[in-house]
């Protein structure tokens, strides 16, 4: 699931309930198929500073989440999102088998390995007895900030390609992290577990229609991300951003 944009508006109307109607439909959902896991990815809220009934309607989701028969809920934000708002209760909500990934973080140091960094992006799920379940690359969505440093004097092109660079170096090595985390479990525990990566981007083959709401996430197109950044082991690629159902290529 993505881009709830909870908060969010129609024609200067509250859209309070139809939230809290989907919300409970969702939690519905989790009693009858008792997924092992539920994804978000991102854009939960509609801006970076939500509304107190926003929030009721996001806490109250999860706490009845967790009271499911789903097992772990994650979370990564969306470029509508505030980092810093969905990661302050991040150690909180982990009690609860709640994951959030709030900020894109950044190459582990080596002077400095205890550090957050994008290790942290990797998350390994496991069921009630321990065993490993599924891998999920939880990136969430990456600021330019996060990918590029500003060069002066540089061209459209350039910061463009720089931007695209930034996104498949940061995948890439998101996606080794979670191989080698995938080859440790498989030697320890003599299982294979799948791999999902999640992402809130724009996918090259991605289509839009007018007054959906998505907001362009870059200047330029070069840093739509090809399909063939993701990595062909993924069991799957749970994507948001953009609000139709479509295939990208």
């Amino acid at each position: 699931s993505s881009d709830w944009h909870l908060g969010r508006s129609l024609f200067g109307r509250s859209r309070h309930d139809e939230f809290a109607g989907f919300l409970n439909w969702l939690t519905q959902v989790l009693h009858e198929h008792r997924p092992d896991a539920l994804l978000l990815s991102g854009d939960i809220f509609d801006n970076g500073t939500p509304g107190v009934r926003s929030q009721e309607l996001y806490y109250n989701f999860l706490r009845r989440a967790a009271d499911s028969p789903c097992r772990h809920v994650v979370i990564t934000a969306g470029n509508h999102d505030s980092p810093s708002f969905l990661d302050a209760p991040r150690a909180l909500l982990g009690a609860l088998r709640v994951h959030v990934v709030g900020a894109a973080l950044p190459p582990p140091r080596a002077e400095n390995p205890d550090l957050p960094s994008l290790r942290d992006e990797v998350l390994t799920l496991r069921d009630e007895k321990g065993k490993a379940q599924m891998i999920v690359c939880a990136v969430p969505f990456l600021r330019d900030a996060d990918l590029r440093t500003s060069s002066s004097g540089e061209s459209l092109s350039e910061r463009e390609a720089r931007l695209r660079e930034g996104l498949l170096t940061h995948y890439a090595a998101v996606t080794e992290e979670a191989r080698a985390r995938r080859n440790e479990i498989e030697f320890q525990e003599g299982a294979r577990v799948p791999m999902v990566v999640m992402g809130h981007l724009f996918a090259v083959g991605g289509k839009t229609v007018e007054g959906d709401g998505v907001r362009d996430l870059y200047v330029g197109s070069l840093a739509a991300m090809p399909a063939s950044a993701f990595p062909p082991d993924a069991a799957y690629v749970a994507l948001g951003h953009l609000h139709m159902p479509q295939s990208v290529g």
